[in-house]
Parts: C-alpha cells; sequence; structure tokens
C-alpha cells in the first residue's frame, strides 16, 4: 500500500480547465490564458478578473494561480487528502491513519511543516478568489441595479406621459359632457317655447293636456 503511494508523485502543476459553478466540470480557456497561469502569472484576484461572466475556475486553476508560492514537494495536502479518504485506510481507526500518513511522508522524505505550509497556501489562494469574486459581483450587481434604474426612470417618464394624455382625454370627454348638458338644457327651454306657441293654436278652453308639443299637436287634431 505505502509503495503504491510512493510510486505516484504529485505533479508540481495540475491540469487546467475551465468549469460552470463548479470544480469538477473542465472545458477550454483561451490560450494565452492558460499558458500564463501555467507559467504562474496569474494571482487568483487575476484570475477571477480574467474569468468570463457567469463561468468560474475549477480548483486547480486556483491552485496553479499560487504555484510559483507552494513548497516544492512530491506530496502536497491534495495527495495527503487523497490517501487520508483511500480505500485501504478506510476500515483504520483516526490513530492508525495518523501513523500511516506520517510513515509515508517519513518514507518520501516530506516535511509535515512543508505540507501544512502546502495547505495554508492553497486556502489562502481560494479565499483571495473568493474575495475577487465578491467584489465582481458587487460590482455586477452595482451596474445593473444602475440599468435598472435608468429603465425605471424611462419607464416612470412614459408612464407619465401616458397618464397625461389619458387625464386629457378625461378633461375632453368632461368637457363635452359639460356641452352636451348645456345644449340639452336650451332644447328643453325651446321645446317650452315651442309648446307654448301652439298651446295658442288649439281653441280656447280645449283640455292641452300634458304641458308638450306633441300633447298640444294631438289635442288639436282631435278638435278639428
Amino acid at each position: 500500500m505505502l509503495r503504491k503511494w510512493f510510486s505516484i508523485p504529485e505533479e508540481a502543476a495540475p491540469p487546467v480547465g475551465m468549469v460552470r459553478n463548479g470544480p469538477t466540470d473542465h472545458g477550454q480557456s483561451a490560450p494565452h490564458e492558460e499558458a500564463a497561469m501555467h507559467e504562474g502569472t496569474l494571482s487568483p484576484a487575476a484570475l477571477a478578473g480574467n474569468a468570463p461572466a457567469g463561468r468560474y475556475c475549477s480548483f486547480e486553476q486556483i491552485y496553479q494561480s499560487a504555484a510559483n508560492k507552494l513548497p516544492r514537494i512530491s506530496y502536497n495536502i491534495l495527495k495527503v487528502a487523497e490517501m487520508v479518504n483511500s480505500a485501504h485506510l478506510s476500515t483504520m481507526s483516526t490513530d492508525a491513519k495518523r501513523c500511516s500518513l506520517l510513515m509515508a511522508l517519513e518514507a518520501a522524505s516530506v516535511k509535515v511543516e512543508d505540507v501544512l505550509q502546502d495547505a495554508v497556501l492553497r486556502e489562502r489562494a481560494l479565499s483571495e478568489y473568493e474575495e475577487a469574486q465578491k467584489t465582481r459581483l458587487k460590482n455586477f450587481e452595482q451596474s445593473k441595479a444602475e440599468e435598472n434604474a435608468k429603465i425605471q426612470a424611462e419607464l416612470e417618464k412614459l408612464t407619465k406621459a401616458h397618464m397625461a394624455k389619458i387625464q386629457a382625454n378625461l378633461d375632453e370627454l368632461a368637457r363635452e359632457q359639460d356641452n352636451f348638458r348645456v345644449w340639452q338644457k336650451s332644447k328643453h327651454q325651446e321645446c317650452d317655447r315651442l309648446t307654448d306657441a301652439a298651446g295658442y293654436c288649439v281653441p280656447q278652453g280645449s283640455a292641452i293636456g300634458p304641458n308638450s308639443l306633441a300633447g298640444v299637436l294631438e289635442r288639436a287634431t282631435m278638435t278639428q
């Protein structure tokens, strides 16, 4: 079991790939970005800034961005994690796993301090990448908020214009209704005038009935 661990040294530069919303779904990155990451020229923050919107780097990419700071050891913290979760140790107690691990590191001439430093630097790279993504997300949120505010202002302006048009239509309708009522009042007065005049056209003493021109005409016809 230990011989198996010792025969497979950990690569200093893990494979690079782009993922969407996760650490394992690998894709393709731009050639110049991939070359830069292999050379260790991109920091975790720069790596976050160069990633397309909605896409996040794999853990391997983030670790690669800090590769020039990591200890050059054959068994880093990733290999240790693989060893701890190996099926060969699954039935062992915690103390037995620890002894087997320390034995493996000692046999590979790897210092525990270097492994712990490797873990610290990798965690720091992940945290820096996270902070850079938080900043990018905050800026993205601010830009969208400004865009939404602009749309809201245009919407309010458009709504105000349409509401003014609606009110103008209501005012115009109210004026037309007022004009019609004025005309109706004049019409009633005109009918009264005609009815009064028609009353003089029937014999005196005739029961005119309702005070309307139709009633007067009806009565006048009956008296003929």
